[in-house]
């Protein structure tokens, strides 16, 4: 019998390593993935430029429930927003930065990327 929560993760882990390659492939480069701090977790740190990008991956089989964007509510922003803070402060990295958004519908290899820059700000 399989573990979900593990084959979850792993899953997970595919389509963020999917969605990186996407975004290398319209120019950013990877800096991170995965980054845990306590009480949160940065998907994908990249930049874009002379940006620092901070991208949260979501992803879909179906739109049923709702857009995969529709998921990042006020409060996982503040998540995010303190995650990237904790990022910023011990790697004493001082760069613009910026929130996007990839969200994921469909399943591989028919998949449909939307991607959401500067989806919200740091308030």
């Amino acid at each position: 019998m399989t573990n979900k929560p593990q084959t979850a993760r792993r899953r997970g882990a595919a389509t963020e390593q999917l969605a990186a390659r996407w975004l290398e492939e319209r120019g950013l480069t990877l800096v991170s993935a995965n980054y845990q701090v306590k009480g949160g977790e940065l998907d994908l740190i990249m930049r874009d430029g002379d940006t620092l990008v901070f991208v949260e991956v979501k992803h879909r089989a179906t739109t049923r429930g709702g857009h995969p964007l529709e998921t990042i509510t006020p409060q996982k922003q503040r998540r995010l927003i303190r995650a990237a803070s904790l990022y910023l402060a011990r790697t004493a990295v001082s760069t613009p930065c910026r929130f996007d958004i990839l969200a994921i519908t469909g399943h591989p290899p028919a998949l449909e990327f939307h991607w959401e820059k500067a989806a919200f700000d740091a308030y």
